[in-house]
């Protein structure tokens, strides 16, 4: 009798460590399966976000305004679809060989109105000045349209001083006869869209005339500056080519 007892005592420990064990492995099979459909809605969610997102251009650095765009100044980068404008850049072959028109900062997305393919128009910060003759006591024979020059101001009551930090650019320069000073052989704007840097500096040997006009994209607050500096008489302007633009060190 007592044999029996124990026999069945025995097989209900068996069976509740049998129950234990089916528990266990039930559990740990859920928690696998639970792992596993996580796993697989991440990889999801994953995958759509990534169909949801664009590769746009940005620039690897800041680009001072006036940089010939290259495609080693940029980078790609992936944002939301919900945030990408018509402006935005995504294809490069776009953008390669423009100008930027306006400071580009590091990381943002290319946006086209801030690059220009031509250079001798104003941005829109900016309006094209013609320089009254009896503002300016020099110009330099170099200077070409496209060109950026620097501004000083020869005043015989003071100190002369460079008027503007930045270098300007030159929309115009025209002989006494209105044309445009140039060289009809060999012509600078040409070599200057075609990014020919030989041919730029070549074309200054010769011109078909003296500078008798300059006419500079300024903004409002450069021309009141320089109006109110010059309207008086003592100050005059001495503008000066400045040769790193036509060698590509101001624009690259």
């Amino acid at each position: 009798m007592l044999a029996f007892f124990f026999c069945l005592i025995m097989n209900n420990r068996g069976d509740e460590v049998n129950r234990r064990r089916q528990f266990t492995i039930s559990l740990t099979a859920a928690v696998l399966a639970g792992v596993l459909v996580y796993g697989v809605y991440l990889l999801q969610l994953r995958q759509l976000q990534q169909e949801e997102m664009i590769e746009v251009w940005v620039p690897k650095q800041f680009i001072a305004t006036g940089t010939m765009i290259t495609s080693e100044h940029l980078r790609t980068m992936f944002i939301p679809r919900s945030v990408v404008t018509i402006e935005m850049v995504t294809d490069v072959a776009e953008v390669v060989g423009l100008e930027a028109a306006a400071p580009l900062g590091e990381g943002e997305p290319l946006l086209l109105w801030k690059l220009d393919k031509y250079r001798l128009l104003p941005n829109r910060e900016q309006s094209t000045f013609q320089i009254p003759k009896e503002y300016v006591k020099s110009i330099s024979n170099g200077i070409r349209a496209g060109d950026q020059v620097l501004v000083f101001v020869s005043d015989k009551d003071a100190l002369s001083k460079r008027l503007f930090s930045e270098a300007i650019v030159v929309a115009a320069v025209k002989t006494a006869a209105n044309l445009e000073i140039d060289n009809p052989k060999n012509p600078n704007l040409l070599n200057m869209v075609n990014d020919n840097e030989e041919g730029m500096y070549a074309s200054r040997r010769d011109a078909n005339g003296t500078i008798d006009v300059i006419n500079l994209n300024l903004t409002e607050s450069q021309w009141l500056e320089l109006d109110s500096i010059c309207k008086a008489g003592t100050a005059k302007l001495v503008i000066s080519f400045q040769a790193s633009t036509s060698e590509g060190e101001g624009r690259r």
